[in-house]
């Protein structure tokens, strides 16, 4: 039973590891991109790159609120912070791409990603909220 519990924690844990792992070499690949003016745009990485992050990011949202619907989540990682730090990249993005790099474009992929983001994150809250009103009797 013990073995049992432990691997399904686990493999919820590896969906928050990845997502940490694909938010890290996103966020990297966004700034690289920057700097070199869109050369990974040019190349489709930043696309390949959106579509794992996204995917990565929904499957574990979706864990995430199935577990916490099925009274097995108890753990707190907000996905507010997920959306600070998209907010602070895309504010450095835009400033910097009006200040020192008009050449730059920013690609669709970074915007939807970022629209994605925001978009689980409100979701996943009122799921949350909902799931607080209707299991607090």
């Amino acid at each position: 039973m013990k073995y049992q519990r432990l691997q399904k924690t686990g493999s919820f844990r590896s969906w928050r590891t990845i997502v940490n792992l694909w938010s890290v070499v996103f966020f990297t690949a966004i700034i690289y991109d920057f700097f070199t003016e869109n050369s990974l745009a040019h190349e489709d990485v930043i696309l390949a790159i959106s579509a794992i992050y996204c995917a990565a990011l929904a499957i574990y949202s979706a864990e995430k609120e199935f577990r916490r619907w099925h009274h097995m989540h108890a753990s707190i990682h907000p996905g507010e912070v997920y959306v600070i730090l998209w907010t602070i990249l895309m504010v450095f993005i835009i400033a910097g791409n009006i200040a020192f790099m008009p050449g730059y474009h920013i690609p669709a992929e970074v915007s939807a990603s970022y629209v994605a983001a925001i978009t689980i994150l409100a979701l996943t809250r009122e799921s949350k909220n909902y799931y607080k009103r209707r299991h607090k009797g």
